[in-house]
């Protein structure tokens, strides 16, 4: 007697296609709150508030990505100066507070990688750049979510 598989029939329609696979592409956001080096870090700090976001990318004239600036960022200033009733001066622009070592995330990645990039490196959001270095979207935390929302409406049960 041979043995049976307990699999059963196997679907061949799908055979793991590309246009299968979920993108980040697919869900990035692509109209942002970008912001210049020379940006007032008042100013980064009432455009956060006012647009309900934690942070935003921070591009040059060419829409090139330089840095990301955020909450925390702007706390330090907060810190070093106002904690201290210092008086502002023109250095408290956001090219001085701003991260410069920014990580990544391609377009085409699969958006599940993208989750598990998020785990291992534990930030909120990731830029999306073309191949020149411009900012053409950002990924974030919640929009992962939403792809599995989908995901799950179409396929688990």
């Amino acid at each position: 007697m041979g043995i049976k598989s307990f699999q059963g029939k196997r679907d061949t329609s799908r055979n793991n296609k590309i246009e299968d696979q979920i993108l980040v592409a697919d869900y990035m956001t692509s109209k942002l709150i970008t912001f210049k080096a020379e940006d007032s870090l008042d100013h980064v700090i009432t455009m956060l508030i006012k647009n309900k976001i934690s942070g935003g990318p921070v591009v040059n004239d060419k829409n090139e990505l330089i840095g990301i600036i955020s909450e925390t960022d702007c706390i330090k200033h907060i810190s070093e100066s106002k904690y201290y009733n210092m008086p502002s001066d023109n250095n408290n622009i956001v090219g001085k507070y701003m991260v410069t070592d920014v990580e990544t995330i391609d377009k085409n990645m699969n958006i599940f990688d993208a989750a598990f990039k998020f785990l291992v490196s534990k930030r909120r959001r990731f830029p999306v750049v073309d191949e020149k270095g411009v900012l053409i979207g950002q990924l974030s935390q919640k929009d992962v979510l939403k792809a599995a929302l989908k995901v799950k409406g179409n396929t688990w049960k």
